[in-house]
């Protein structure tokens, strides 16, 4: 009978499950259709631009800080950096 490794290390989770980069785009993409429905609302009269137009703006422009921050991290990572976070 095989002999259960209760110490033994789990296998790593495949590269798809933990890639942040498809949520943080996927986040951004409803802010930025978020704020052109709210653009489009303001356009025609419906509704003035407020603060729900803002804050779409900001989701938008923090998935994109997101985005940049993975690009920095991943590429320390690539040049072999000590303190580089394993993505």
């Amino acid at each position: 009978m095989a002999r259960l490794d209760l110490h033994a290390e789990p296998p790593p989770l495949p590269r798809r499950l933990t890639d942040p980069v498809p949520m943080v785009l996927a986040g951004s993409a409803v802010w930025l259709a978020v704020a052109v429905v709210l653009g489009l609302l303001a356009a025609t009269g419906v509704r003035p631009l407020d603060v729900w137009f803002a804050a779409a703006l900001c989701g938008v422009a923090l998935g994109a800080i997101g985005l940049g921050v993975l690009a920095l991290q991943r590429r320390a990572l690539r040049r072999g950096v000590k303190g580089a976070q394993k993505l």
